[in-house]
């Protein structure tokens, strides 16, 4: 079945599973980092009374600890292959992938780079998916040990918790280039519908994603030599 649409004006890039465990994952960490607000510093105590008291506010940001490792699981059974798909192209590093960063800057600045085509995930993508990984490690892994310390050397906790802080600021850090990059750069604001409806703009593919665009033409002439 061919994942360009009868008007060839989109083209289908992400499935409902992959959607929503998207928007599980971007949920779930604006939740935590409201909710973990008062816990970090006095600053925000004011914060404490709208969410019915440190005791509550613990119980919420616990509970969307858990949405935020939820994201894996939708995948694992309702999409294993995209999920496959993206780790082996987020694990794969080729020569025009290297080229890419040497042109980024420009086309940020300007808008206008010879940037070398790019696979279904560009290379920024590949990087941005490796430094959430990472970030996202750290903080589950430091919030299990904070959640249950009882069940750790009390060392061990004690350093979970500058851990956590760190893989907080790094994860806010690694999210904003991410949603700039999304929908704060002109060149960028199509792809917004990908993870809204499903498909993008086929120009759109084919100016950002010039090796995914290349195959799904090849695929394309197969299939409507097959038919």
């Amino acid at each position: 079945m061919s994942k360009i649409s009868k008007d060839r004006k989109y083209v289908k890039r992400f499935s409902k599973p992959v959607i929503v465990a998207h928007w599980v994952n971007a949920l779930a960490f604006i939740m935590l980092y409201i909710s973990a607000l008062p816990m970090y510093t006095e600053f925000f105590d004011w914060m404490y009374p709208l969410f019915g008291g440190p005791e509550v506010l613990r119980t919420v940001h616990r509970v969307f600890a858990v949405l935020f490792i939820l994201p894996i699981f939708i995948l694992l059974i309702f999409d294993p292959k995209s999920l496959v798909a993206w780790f082996k192209q987020i694990f794969s590093w080729k020569k025009h992938d290297i080229q890419f960063f040497g042109a980024f800057p420009k086309e940020v600045l300007t808008g206008h780079a010879d940037v070398p085509k790019q696979d279904f995930l560009n290379a920024g993508e590949k990087l941005n998916s490796l430094l959430t990984i990472a970030c996202a490690l750290m903080l589950i892994c430091s919030g299990l040990v904070m959640w249950f310390p009882e069940f750790f050397p009390r060392g061990l906790v004690m350093y979970m918790y500058p851990i956590h802080n760190i893989g907080l600021g790094l994860c806010t850090a690694v999210i904003i280039g991410h949603i700039y990059l999304s929908i704060g750069h002109p060149n960028s604001r199509p792809s917004i519908r990908g993870m809204i409806k499903g498909d993008v703009d086929l120009e759109y593919a084919k100016a950002h994603h010039g090796r995914w665009y290349d195959e799904l033409m090849e695929e394309e002439k197969k299939s409507q030599k097959a038919g």
